[in-house]
């Protein structure tokens, strides 16, 4: 299998899969002399783990990662960052039904499409557990942009949006949720769900503050595009919004404008944010701003059409343990995934102006 790396200065390739020994990262192009233990990593995998509330998979992993290679007396190398994570709490018995039929809204018909083969274990590589080795890498990228702050949070789940913003409160509920009203009613909407053997999607959205002017590139190195990408490359996201997103098709020119007035240093102040900190591909300055959609969880216990790997009709509903709202353990991978992306743009920036 192709394509298992992202970015071109500072780069990282996952490996590894859902039900198998272990799974990791290699980060590649990270700046020598930065301070890197296992101790940075932990606490944004603890974010991202299974297990910590009923509103997330019961799966029971401790993630704890280790650092095999890139680093000597504390500090990064310079040469290839090589972390791992080892699965310890597979039930790849669960999947024994998955094995003869493909599950909908799954990639198994895809992966068997192209492949003529898949690991059906939990998905394999298209599984969401993927998504911890990018969370470890996204670690290490954060040590590459210090100057900027990173924060998502979910701004919606079932169609049931924030009303408030607190950004203290985030990390009070098992929601990632700025407003305690919202989370309030989140709880009753997800469990009901979860009894019901469905599942919900959620929105995330992320803002990266203190991003300088000029990261990005016009046409071919947007950094609206790279940001896009790697949302899109996300398990379950079907949607990427930078700032006004879709709504921007239903301003007028004048609403939608960011005016600009004289500034401190000779760089100015902006009335507004619809560009959500990106114009023509580059960086203004302005918080830069992403929303990310993920769909309903496709593993539901209510009985779906579908057929087997022979082309027969058959039911099926998918057992074992999984997240009744996927978008929540989200959030610390949009986290990951836009440090990765402006530590990449960052590097950029450097190679070509200095």
């Amino acid at each position: 299998m192709s394509f298992n790396t992202f970015g071109r200065v500072f780069r990282f390739t996952t490996w590894g899969e859902s039900h198998g020994p272990a799974l990791g990262a290699v980060v590649d192009g990270c700046p020598p002399g930065l301070a890197l233990d296992e101790a940075w990593i932990q606490p944004f995998l603890d974010a991202r783990k299974p297990g910590t509330s009923k509103f997330t998979t019961q799966r029971r992993e401790a993630d704890e990662v280790k650092i095999l290679s890139g680093v000597f007396e504390g500090k990064t190398t310079g040469t290839p960052i090589s972390l791992m994570i080892e699965n310890t709490d597979q039930r790849s018995k669960d999947y024994s039904e998955v094995a003869k039929a493909y599950r909908p809204g799954h990639a198994d018909y895809a992966y068997d499409a192209k492949y003529g083969f898949r690991d059906y274990r939990g998905g394999g590589r298209s599984s969401a557990r993927e998504t911890a080795a990018r969370v470890a890498a996204g670690a290490v990228a954060r040590l590459a942009i210090p100057e900027v702050t990173i924060l998502a949070y979910v701004s919606e789940i079932g169609g049931d949006r924030i009303e408030s913003f607190d950004a203290g409160e985030i990390r009070n509920n098992p929601f990632f949720c700025p407003d305690p009203a919202a989370a309030a009613r989140w709880e009753k909407l997800v469990d009901d769900a979860r009894l019901a053997g469905s599942s919900l999607g959620a929105v995330v959205e992320c803002v990266a503050t203190d991003v300088p002017a000029g990261w990005g590139a016009p046409l071919y190195g947007k950094l609206d595009a790279d940001l896009a990408a790697a949302m899109m490359g996300i398990n379950a996201v079907k949607g990427v919004e930078i700032g006004e997103g879709f709504n921007a098709a239903r301003l007028r020119g004048e609403e939608n404008a960011d005016p600009m007035r004289p500034g401190a240093h000779g760089s100015p102040e902006f009335d507004a944010n619809h560009a959500g900190g990106i114009a023509g591909g580059i960086s203004t300055g302005q918080p830069v701003v992403v929303r990310v959609a993920f769909k309903p969880t496709s593993s539901i216990l209510i009985p779906q059409p579908t057929i087997t790997r022979d082309g027969e009709a058959t039911q099926l509903a998918t057992k074992g343990r999984h997240d009744p709202c996927v978008g929540i353990r989200g959030v610390p991978v949009v986290e990951a995934m836009m440090a990765l992306v402006l530590a990449d743009h960052k590097l950029l920036h450097r190679a070509q102006v200095g």
